[in-house]
């Protein structure tokens, strides 16, 4: 975090009217003694006269009067303003403490700390933010962990069962036996993609990011990972458009990027409307920039936004075959971060379009 060394405007305002005022009193000190002292040489002074002790005696000790002056003034005025200060930090701790005890009501302070309390009130404003939204995603987790332990049981159940029909049943045809067998397998591996969300949120709360760069065809990457999600494309009657740019260099983690796109295709497979078409782009002018829009339910506004937080799905119910962690494109939009990028989304006439921005030195 950047270390902000200026001064802060009230204690720099206090300041200055400690020393302005120091300065005029000290003037007015000075000054006095001066004038006495001109009129003592203007005047000639006798005894009985009634301002001549008086005259006589600070013509005598003009330097011992405006030392002790000096001090005098400097204890009343750093008395005055230390006292001031003092009461300004006072009510700044009480209105930390109250942020604290009370962090839903808002904070009033004197009006000389108007913009302290703008600050704290928006600090408040924001920790209660912050608090609600990991209160909320701490929920969906758990939630995401109850459902995934559920699900577990089915897939495993059918394992088992299948098994140990095969086990105690010798005489089954091949048919019925390749059949139990194809249905066990198809069991395990969604037993086994269960088990791999767990650890996708595992690695969520756990990781740090590290970026291993190299230069990479980024073209070349999209058109392989296209091709590697046809038959994908084909079991869900869906098609590719691609506008792919050539020959665009970038250097960045393949691995990395490589997961980014996968996010994102498979969630726009899973929404799409069948014999739709996905359309891949990519090109370069000031940026790099692709996109990826599939024709599904339009998302509304206020759920745009919320596609990046970890652990939301739109689709709040819960679907073994298709639901996922909800930690695709919170991940995506970490990794392209990582870059300098951004990752963006928008929705509009059943069309939904992820866009990604990176800079061309990335």
């Amino acid at each position: 975090m950047k270390n902000n060394k200026k001064i802060n405007p009230i204690i720099q305002k206090i300041l200055i009217q400690y020393f302005l005022t120091t300065l005029i009193l000290l003037l007015i000190l000075g000054g006095t003694p001066l004038l006495l002292r001109r009129i003592l040489l203007q005047r000639v002074w006798q005894e009985k006269d009634f301002f001549y002790p008086f005259l006589s005696f600070v013509g005598n000790n003009l330097v011992a009067i405006v030392i002790v002056g000096v001090f005098i003034i400097w204890i009343i005025t750093s008395t005055y303003f230390m006292t001031k200060m003092t009461g300004y930090l006072n009510e700044v701790i009480q209105g930390t403490s109250q942020l604290l005890d009370e962090p839903d009501k808002r904070l009033y302070l004197s009006k000389d700390l108007f913009n302290v309390q703008e600050e704290m009130n928006l600090l408040r404003e924001q920790n209660n933010h912050n608090q609600r939204a990991a209160k909320e995603a701490e929920q969906r987790k758990n939630d995401l962990i109850v459902y995934l332990a559920h699900d577990l049981r089915t897939p495993l159940t059918s394992v088992i069962g299948y098994l140990t029909l095969l086990q105690e049943e010798p005489d089954l045809s091949p048919t019925a036996r390749a059949r139990y067998t194809g249905i066990a397998l198809d069991k395990a591996q969604r037993l086994e993609q269960l088990i791999g969300e767990f650890f996708e949120i595992t690695r969520f709360n756990l990781t740090t990011l590290v970026l291993n760069k190299e230069v990479v065809d980024l073209s070349l990457m999209l058109e392989q990972i296209s091709y590697e999600f046809l038959p994908i494309l084909a079991e869900k009657h869906l098609s590719w458009h691609l506008a792919i740019e050539k020959n665009c260099q970038v250097t960045i983690d393949a691995e990395k990027m490589e997961r980014v796109f996968d996010n994102l295709i498979r969630n726009a497979i899973n929404y799409s409307y069948s014999d739709t078409t996905l359309i891949l782009s990519l090109s370069v002018d000031e940026q790099i920039q692709i996109s990826l829009s599939n024709q599904g339910p339009t998302i509304p506004p206020e759920k745009i936004e919320r596609l990046f937080e970890p652990f939301y799905r739109m689709d709040t119910a819960r679907g073994t075959s298709s639901g996922g962690t909800g930690l695709g494109l919170p991940i995506a939009k970490e990794i392209i971060g990582a870059f300098d990028g951004t990752l963006t989304a928008t929705s509009e006439n059943n069309t939904v379009t992820f866009t990604i921005c990176l800079p061309k030195d990335t």
